[in-house]
């Protein structure tokens, strides 16, 4: 971007007003490209509101909002544990939703594998699973599976929309990945990739931080930066275009996330819900887990660090714990509902503080390292602009195992994801009629269960020898992907 001496002159002046001088401390050590560069890396920053932000979020934090929670009510509460009809019939009306082409499933996949020992995007990385498959490729034929399963019942089926948000770090690998892949076997032209936000970390004293000489520190604007992004990206418009009613919104790193998930789909439509989200029943009161409950009469997940000891340990008539709905980061929202998040509510969310280490330079442009703020949003922020909320209870052995830590560590490890996954698929087994032989892992393709259907056929009456793969048979489709069957098979 060209700049003169007088665009120079005013941007110093400019950066004084706002106490940020500093960025540009080591002008005249830079090349022409790299104050160029800078140049344009200070102009992108909208400083008077990002500021503000940064006051409104770091005020915020300290503020307690215990005194003002509410459990939920129970108008707002269903639970998969209370009626086997219930979940039968809301499971055909989202899979109605489905069939009718009026789906759309939104994954938030932003996120390094750092955590892993990697330095791919998470959705990659491969669990040990005796398929090999990854994240993506659980995911992405969970959603052949049930497009498939519509279209079984109701004649035919529409695709599934997939629209994937990626960041900085990982969209060109994320895209590069699926495409080596044939797009796990679905249709190029249904996976939307986006890239959210990157923004400018600040220090405690409320100056921007200098990634080098020449540019600034940015961070992911956290996975509730996906309402900017879907409107500036042009994801909004494509979802409305395309007639989708319905989204189903997760975090990558969920290996037993149903997707979509026709059931919680259903539930949400015949509640005639605008917004909804899945929980677990917090395994101890202070298990690490935001907990959605009312503040102030409207919907909040409140993190477990803002709930004192005392509240966490409350516990009702039943003597179960008051706050206990733990949050999944799963979700539900009505396209017509984001739209009015994109349109008017989201410049109303406030920014939550991260404080992390962030590299930096010191004032005589050394490599260095420094304790500062990442501004954060949360996709569940906007809970609290619902008009009718649904909070749908599931088991956490059925739908939740994150992938957080790598091996060895302490909780959500690939051996935890991989055990849960098997021990899963081991019910659904012994569900259907089977029973077992042997230790071991068992696995079952999303294409040939994506929730325990269709088993019976294959194992009702049958020892099942472990360790077991229950592989679709080798299939290649019109893009050219081959679905990975290699060889293994459960051994009746």
């Amino acid at each position: 971007m060209a700049y003169t001496d007088e665009s120079i002159k005013s941007l110093k002046s400019f950066l004084g007003l706002h106490g940020q001088e500093h960025l540009i401390h080591f002008w005249d050590e830079l090349s022409p490209k790299e104050r160029s560069d800078l140049y344009r890396d200070i102009l992108a920053v909208d400083f008077e509101n990002h500021l503000a932000s940064f006051d409104r979020c770091t005020r915020t934090e300290q503020e307690s909002t215990d005194k003002d929670l509410r459990p939920l009510p129970a108008e707002a509460f269903e639970s998969v544990f209370s009626c086997d009809a219930d979940n039968e019939r809301w499971t055909r009306l989202g899979l109605k939703e489905i069939s009718e082409g009026k789906v759309g499933v939104l994954l938030m996949a932003g996120g390094q594998g750092t955590r892993l020992g990697v330095s791919y995007p998470k959705g990659m990385y491969n669990t040990g699973l005796q398929s090999g498959k990854c994240l993506y490729q659980i995911q992405a034929e969970r959603i052949r599976r049930h497009e498939i399963l519509a279209a079984e019942i109701f004649g035919s089926s529409k695709a599934i929309q997939w629209y994937i948000m990626t960041s900085e770090h990982t969209k060109r690998a994320t895209v590069d990945y699926f495409k080596s892949n044939n797009w796990f076997g679905l249709s190029e032209e249904n996976i939307i990739f986006f890239e959210q936000e990157m923004i400018p970390c600040v220090s405690f004293q409320r100056k921007l931080i200098m990634s080098s000489k020449s540019s600034l520190s940015r961070a992911p604007g956290g996975n509730g930066d996906l309402y900017k992004a879907i409107g500036s990206e042009g994801v909004l418009n494509d979802m409305l275009k395309k007639g989708i009613r319905s989204i189903h919104c997760y975090c990558v790193d969920n290996i037993l996330v149903k997707v979509p998930d026709p059931l919680f789909i259903g539930c949400c439509l015949e509640r005639n819900s605008d917004c909804g989200a899945k929980v677990v029943c917090k395994s101890h009161p202070t298990e690490a887990v935001g907990v959605i409950c009312e503040c102030n009469g409207k919907w909040k997940v409140v993190e477990y660090s803002e709930i004192s000891l005392e509240t966490a340990h409350l516990k009702n008539e039943e003597g179960k714990l008051l706050f206990s709905q733990g949050n999944i980061c799963n979700h539900y929202f009505t396209t017509s509902f984001l739209a009015d998040m994109v349109q008017d509510k989201e410049q109303q969310l406030i920014h939550h503080v991260a404080q992390k280490k962030i590299p930096t330079i010191d004032s005589h442009g050394n490599a260095d390292t420094v304790t500062g703020i990442k501004m954060e949003k949360f996709v569940f922020d906007v809970f609290q602009f619902a008009n009718r909320f649904t909070v749908l209870e599931v088991a956490r052995s059925d739908e939740f195992s994150p992938l957080k830590n790598g091996p060895g560590a302490k909780s959500c490890t690939p051996e935890i994801c991989r055990e849960d996954l098997s021990n899963l698929h081991k019910k659904w087994v012994l569900k259907a009629g089977g029973t077992f032989e042997g230790e071991g892992l068992c696995e079952i393709s999303p294409l040939v269960s994506a929730d325990g259907e269709g088993l019976s056929e294959l194992v009702a009456g049958r020892v099942v020898k472990l360790p077991a793969h229950f592989a679709e048979r080798p299939v290649t489709t019109n893009n050219g992907y081959t679905n990975g069957y290699n060889g293994l098979h459960s051994k009746l």
